[in-house]
């Protein structure tokens, strides 16, 4: 018996041991197997409940958008409340760490304010969720991509050239974005078209049609139409105008739109002219 108390007591010498000896701050061995202690809890508990929303989503209970946001805010709040319990365990006094680094802390502020402001801009994204995971969206570059994730203080949205490009989320929340998949599901889309002068426009206006209603991306219903935008000065304009619900490949059935009406062009006779100029001299005569 006494051998056991014994090796209790050189254990709990052992825990006792400081790894950290300074004149406010004391850490033994002890605080920080308590310190990866409360780590290893977190992790686990956090991999519990990523399992729960995976199975809330399975479920239908909550889409994949709703799920993924709101489980990120839960890690970070319980993180950020763990690693104030960690500092506490060992001994420092967050009031006074604050207080003796508010100078310090100002300085860095305004170092990382556009860090801080990214951050703030994903707490926005996630909780207001106008932008969420599988959208598909326009930046003012006019850079077109499907959002794969969004983050604390960025977001990656890949491009319809596949490429993956990661996005500051201040960007997302300052700038003008336009959310495709948050508008109709049937998009308007156009694509202009010059003739030359003289052109017959019913046979043009008839041409355009077919080629959209051949299309198979192009709906049915609500059915294209032709518009006589104007007198061009080379070309008479006109637009054609389309719907479908496919807005993330709309330039691929843009160019091939282009293709059909280029060819049944030239099988109709209807000619596009290009940019011209007609000079006209005049003679002066010596008298």
């Amino acid at each position: 018996m006494e051998a056991v108390i014994d090796v209790i007591s050189d254990l709990k010498n052992f825990l006792k041991y400081e790894l950290v000896s300074l004149e406010n701050l004391k850490v033994s061995l002890f605080d920080v197997l308590l310190g990866l202690l409360f780590i290893i809890a977190t992790t686990a508990m956090l991999r519990l409940l990523k399992r729960i929303f995976k199975r809330l989503n399975t479920n239908e209970v909550m889409d994949t958008g709703t799920a993924n946001s709101v489980y990120l805010i839960v890690k970070y709040i319980i993180w950020t409340i763990v690693f104030v319990l960690i500092l506490d365990t060992i001994g420092v006094k967050i009031s006074i760490f604050l207080a003796s680094g508010a100078a310090l802390l100002v300085g860095i502020g305004l170092g990382l304010q556009q860090f801080f402001n990214d951050v703030a801009s994903g707490i926005i994204l996630l909780i207001e969720r106008t932008l969420k995971v599988d959208d598909v969206v326009e930046l003012e570059n006019e850079m077109i991509g499907r959002v794969i994730a969004i983050g604390i203080r960025t977001s990656k949205i890949k491009t319809r050239d596949n490429v993956l490009v990661i996005v500051p989320n201040s960007q997302l929340v300052n700038d003008r974005v336009i959310n495709w998949s948050h508008v109709e599901e049937l998009t308007r889309f156009h694509v202009d078209v010059g003739v030359a002068y003289g052109s017959d426009i019913e046979l043009v206006t008839k041409v355009l049609k077919d080629c959209a209603n051949a299309h198979p991306l192009i709906l049915p219903a609500p059915p294209s139409f032709v518009r006589f935008v104007s007198f061009g000065d080379s070309s008479l304009d006109f637009q054609l105008f389309f719907w479908t619900n496919e807005a993330f490949i709309v330039e691929n059935t843009k160019s091939d739109l282009r293709y059909k009406i280029d060819r049944a062009f030239r099988e109709n006779g209807i000619q596009i002219p290009f940019p011209q100029r007609d000079v006209y001299i005049k003679e002066h005569k010596n008298s």
